[in-house]
């Protein structure tokens, strides 16, 4: 499987705008954040053009890679957002805080829409995370199904030091890996997790050095390519509900499950 640096030289890039890159070799795509000299800081146009990669992808897309070039992930939400103006085209901070409920929650939920895809049950997604993630960077990471770190990553979820909440649809996730006592204390004091901890907490599935990374990922994503699509899409249905279901209808969604890949696999009709 060629890395995702080759796949960007081979074949062009079905899309790349505000930031974000992506590229498709068969079953495996790529997103890239694409703007290291801002340590690819984000904004509303690099938000809808991650959500615009997701309604792009392929329907023989199995596994989607999460990358970023330069030495940082993403040090989250460009602080041009808390400049008066904000960003050209864009309604400032000032002008949501002014606008209706309903256009607040609108505005809001269209941002988070670039965050939502990534645990889509078809796909498998892994973000390979270097250097900060801060904020919107760290809630980037977490919309993924699976996290590769570089031994330098530092994450950390600073919004409450701005005086705000993070609501890119990170507190969901963050809580299902680490807990809710210790999602609470990395949100309300904005430290940062290193490398170690994030493994030991489950926020990583794993850290290699930074030069490793890609290879990291690689092996990962040819691991999650060797077994029937059907049967891991099956299987992440199941693990997502779990927090959803009692124990008895948990076993009720493993049944009906089961009896779906058997009568495929025997090629007997529903």
């Amino acid at each position: 499987m060629a890395s995702p640096e080759q796949d960007d030289k081979d074949l062009g890039p079905v899309l790349d705008k505000d930031g974000v890159r992506l590229t498709v070799d068969d079953a495996i795509a790529t997103v890239t954040l694409t703007n290291p000299a801002k340590r690819n800081a984000q904004s509303p146009a690099l938000w809808r053009a991650l959500a615009e990669a997701g309604r792009l992808l392929p329907g023989s897309v199995r596994v989607v890679v999460l990358r970023a070039e330069g030495k940082s992930f993403s040090a989250g939400l460009d602080r041009q957002a808390f400049t008066p103006e904000g960003f050209d085209g864009e309604p400032s901070f000032i002008d949501l805080a002014h606008s209706s409920d309903a256009v607040l929650d609108g505005t809001i939920a269209e941002y988070q829409a670039g965050f939502t895809w990534w645990r889509r049950s078809d796909i498998v997604s892994i973000a390979a995370v270097q250097g900060h993630a801060i904020g919107a960077g760290f809630q980037l990471a977490l919309a993924c199904d699976l996290r590769v770190v570089a031994d330098d990553v530092q994450f950390a979820m600073r919004e409450t030091s701005l005086g705000l909440v993070p609501d890119l649809t990170g507190t969901h996730p963050l809580v299902g890996l680490v807990g809710y006592a210790r999602a609470l204390e990395i949100c309300a004091t904005g430290r940062s997790v290193l490398a170690e901890e994030a493994v030991s907490t489950g926020l990583a599935n794993i850290a290699v050095p930074a030069d490793q990374v890609e290879d990291a990922v690689r092996d990962l994503a040819t691991a999650l390519l060797a077994a029937p699509r059907d049967a891991v899409i099956e299987t992440k249905a199941l693990l997502q509900g779990v927090q959803g279901r009692a124990y008895d209808d948990q076993r009720a969604a493993e049944r009906a499950a089961q009896a779906r890949r058997l009568r495929d696999l025997a090629g007997v009709g529903e």
